[in-house]
């Protein structure tokens, strides 16, 4: 039976796949035995049995691929050149294999055999995969339903180099789920395991390396670049996933393009690039490509003479001698790539030193290239298999030279690629016990183990995540000349969880003058609170322009300010918003001691000056004052006097409504009363002689108590339509000050009851005129001048205070009031005071009577 979790995986996998590859193998079998090719037999460099076979794919040649009229391999061993790339990686794989083998912990009593087949194209690739599938024994792929207990010929796979091929191949054994472990293979679409859930590799995704070159580009603040591409998986999905990202980071490029794959460094297109490229004016070109098609953009670089630039790789090509072993490269600028972290592998370059010396007596080779019949000279056999074909390399032996650097640090990609499969089958075969128990093997069981595996190999750690990648990191490395010789050095590294870049820029040699870090931007800094200003079709050239008051500039969007809450404001250029600071008149401020210091003084001198009164209510100078009407007055003022209270302090709604029409009602029953007691004396002197009868209805009727009646409802009913259309509330005004918040009563509608009592003033001051040549005892026309004076004259000043602004501005109206009360009171009531305190001989009804004996007197004389 099927481990649950791992048949439902299988289960999910078939149905997802295998209507359109089992129909894919259908058509791909026939053809199995359609690509001709000349028999020959394998090299045992390739080829070991074992009782558990690991299938390893490797490019030891570099093959143009030309039209063909049939289904046919490309010959690899028939290719002009040798990559000797791939030659130490696959030497790396038997390395790996031969020490399991001579190992009596991992494996013991098991022995490891190899297929390792050149796919050196698109047709070797394929062919080798549907070898790898074949039933042991058979050269055929058997095409099921169910792939449970189905039997390929290797357990698992090493390989392809390319995300290219290996997108092919993973599809295909992803039906099986057979495990495959790439070693170079870096594009990110293989993370995806819904639909490549057989596939792990030893090398990390693009989507870190593109991160790694992000890092890179905001390390030294890089964010107007070029980017160039191979024309293959890995650099068109490469560059499509460096361009989001990047684009997320405020890095523009000014230019991508596409390295062509056809006509090498002579193509007219490579060309045309390369000065496009010049032309943008960028300082900084990321180039994601493979070594070959980075050979051919690298040479046209050299050709344009374009130097004194900066050119960042990928770790397909950095430290890859096609690249810099190209005449004249030393003079393109600083070059810093990524590579494979570094790694030692001791005994590979031996044990190839040794293989190589055994191998140089094999004389196989490969049959001459077919006719156009498909029938080779001398060979009548049509049926025969190209798989001797692939798995001989005839000038493998003729390599000489050493592993190099880069290769040694892919080699051990491979190297702990093969481990991890020993390690799978390690703990599928139960060797813990010591013996291995050589059960039959089938692929989905050992993919498994392979996930879960987790070891140290030569000091570093080999597992892979969830999605079949490898944890490791990148390092990253620059190069540098001594004259014509080419090295590199490590000047940094990337590392995961969480990604970051740790790189040291003391000892990096520049290509510019006084060493300088070169700058590549589509425009200046803008300094702090400025925003960006797009200019042209790039987000990366900007004008800067300044943030005004009440803005603010977010660092998550550096192209439109933001506006400052309600509450808060902003200078010219800020980053940050700052809270309004909310004022009033409070208790405590000294202009509000002073005021209350004003009022409270005026309400004591008006209780007192009733105290007064009342003890004197018979005496001449209260009754010609008014007498009683003179406490309704008084009340009045005291009433107005204490609304000014509600001035001070936070503004609340019932301070708000009441303040005003207290305030107007009152005034108005005081401006009513001096009218009516003015009119009184006026119509005794002068108007009781001219309209008696005008007279005798006035006094009949009560003619004062329905004056001041009159006056005071006509203000009430002012205040009344007022609090009920526009009442005053409390009510901030954000509007007058940047930094500052007034808290104020809305007071929009005083000005009508104001009107109102100024009129009534005036009507006072009319009548009062009109009586300046009756007795000096009886003329109040001088007080309440001088008394209503100061009433306009605070009034005036009341208009003025919409001008000015702020918490003062309840101060000047509480004051304007508290002038006009205090005007009242010292014009009309003050001098009556100081007759009864201070000169009681005038407060004597022989001298009112003397008084008026001297006005009539006066009068008959004229």
């Amino acid at each position: 039976m099927l481990p649950s979790p791992f048949s439902r995986e299988l289960c999910t996998n078939i149905m997802v796949l295998s209507l359109p590859f089992i129909l894919y193998l259908y058509l791909l079998a026939p053809c199995y035995w359609a690509f001709i090719c000349q028999n020959t037999k394998s090299s045992s460099e390739f080829r070991i049995d074992g009782d558990y076979t690991i299938a390893g794919f490797f490019r030891l040649h570099s093959y143009s691929t030309t039209e063909k009229s049939r289904p046919e391999v490309d010959i690899c061993d028939r290719a002009p050149s040798v990559n000797s790339h791939g030659y130490h990686l696959f030497q790396a794989m038997r390395f790996a294999i031969e020490e399991i083998n001579n190992s009596s912990n991992l494996l013991p009593n098991v022995t490891l055999g190899y297929e390792i087949y050149n796919t050196c194209s698109e047709s070797a690739n394929m062919y080798a995969t549907l070898s790898i599938l074949a039933q042991s024994r058979l050269n055929q792929v058997e095409v099921l339903s169910n792939f449970t207990h189905y039997q390929p010929k290797a357990v698992a796979l090493i390989g392809p180099d390319s995300s290219q091929f290996t997108l092919t191949t993973a599809t295909i054994l992803s039906i099986l789920l057979m495990p495959e472990i790439s070693y170079e293979a870096s594009n990110e679409m293989l993370s995806l395991k819904r639909a490549y859930p057989s596939f792990l590799r030893t090398i990390p995704s693009d989507r870190l390396q593109v991160e790694a070159v992000m890092l890179l580009l905001q390390e030294f603040r890089w964010n107007w670049i070029a980017m160039v591409a191979s024309d293959d998986a890995y650099g068109r999905n490469g560059i499509k996933t460096l361009q989001e990202v990047v684009a997320k980071n405020d890095i523009c490029a000014a230019y991508q393009g596409i390295i062509p794959a056809k006509g090498g460094a002579s193509s007219p297109e490579l060309k045309e690039m390369v000065r496009v490229l010049v032309r943008t004016g960028v300082n900084v070109t990321v180039v994601f490509s493979n070594a070959d098609s980075a050979k051919d953009f690298f040479d046209m670089v050299v050709q344009e003479n374009v130097t004194e630039k900066v050119w960042l790789g990928t770790e397909a090509w950095s430290l890859a001698s096609a690249v810099w072993s190209i005449p004249g490269i030393h003079s393109i600028g600083t070059v810093i790539g990524l590579s494979v972290k570094q790694a030692n592998l001791p005994g590979l370059e031996e044990f190839e030193s040794a293989h190589v010396n055994s191998e140089k007596s094999n004389t196989a080779t490969c049959a001459p290239d077919l006719g156009a019949d498909g029938r080779g000279g001398g060979s009548s056999s049509t049926e025969s298999t190209s798989q001797g074909c692939n798995q001989i390399c005839t000038r493998c032996h003729s390599l000489t030279l050493a592993p190099q650097t880069f290769d040694i640090w892919a080699s051990f990609n491979v190297y702990s690629a093969v481990f991890a499969v020993a390690h799978g089958l390690h703990h599928l075969l139960g060797c813990c016990s010591g013996v291995c128990s050589k059960d039959k093997v089938y692929p989905w069981q050992l993919l498994e183990k392979i996930k879960q595996v987790n070891f140290t190999l030569q000091k570093s750690q080999v597992h892979f995540d969830a999605s079949g990648d490898s944890l490791t990191g990148y390092d990253l490395v620059i190069w540098k000349w001594t004259g014509q010789t080419w090295s590199f050095d490590v000047i940094g590294s990337f590392l995961q969880n969480p990604d970051r870049l740790n790189i040291g820029q003391a000892g990096l040699q520049w290509h510019t003058k006084d060493n300088q870090v070169p700058v590549s931007t589509c425009s200046k800094v803008c300094v702090k609170g400025e925003k960006r200003m797009q200019v042209g079709l790039h987000e990366c050239c900007f004008d800067c322009v300044a943030c005004p008051t009440g803005t603010f500039l977010n660092s998550s969007d550096l192209y439109n300010c933001q506006p400052c809450g309600r509450d808060q404001w902003a200078p010219v250029r800020s980053e940050i918003c700052f809270n309004r600071t909310t004022e009033f008149l409070s208790w405590a401020d000294p202009v509000s001691w002073a005021l209350l210091t004003g009022i409270t003084l005026l309400l004591l001198l008006l209780a007192g000056t009733a105290a007064l009164f009342a003890q004197n209510l018979t005496t001449p100078v209260v009754k010609s004052a008014g007498g009683r009407m003179c406490f309704l007055m008084l009340g009045a003022l005291i009433c107005a006097c204490c609304s000014l209270y509600c001035y001070f302090g936070e503004p609340t709604r019932h301070t708000c409504l009441l303040r005003l029409p207290i305030f107007s009602i009152s005034f108005t029953i005081c401006l009513s009363c001096i009218a009516t007691r003015s009119f009184q004396i006026l119509c005794i002197f002068k108007l009781a002689s001219k309209w008696p009868a005008f007279y005798r209805a006035w006094t009949r009727h009560n003619g004062p108590n329905l004056f001041i009646g009159a006056c005071t409802a006509a203000q009430v009913v002012i205040c009344l339509v007022l609090l009920s259309t526009n009442p005053s509330v409390p009510r901030k005004d954000y509007t007058t000050f940047m930094t500052l918040i007034i808290f104020q009563c809305s007071d929009d509608d005083a000005m009508w009851g104001l009107l109102y009592n100024t009129l009534l003033s005036i009507c006072c001051f009319v009548i009062s005129y009109m009586g300046k040549d009756l007795p000096e005892n009886y003329n109040e026309s001088k007080c309440i001048t001088c008394s209503l004076l100061i009433n306009f004259v605070c009034f005036i000043c009341f208009l003025t205070t919409y001008v000015f602004q702020g918490k003062y501005l309840v101060a000047i109206i509480a004051l304007s009031n508290l002038s006009t009360l205090a005007g009242i009171f010292g014009g009309y009531f003050l001098p009556k005071d100081y007759i009864i305190l201070f000169r009681a001989e005038l407060n004597t009804t022989e001298h009112f009577q003397m008084s008026i004996q001297s006005y009539t007197t006066k009068r008959s004389s004229d």
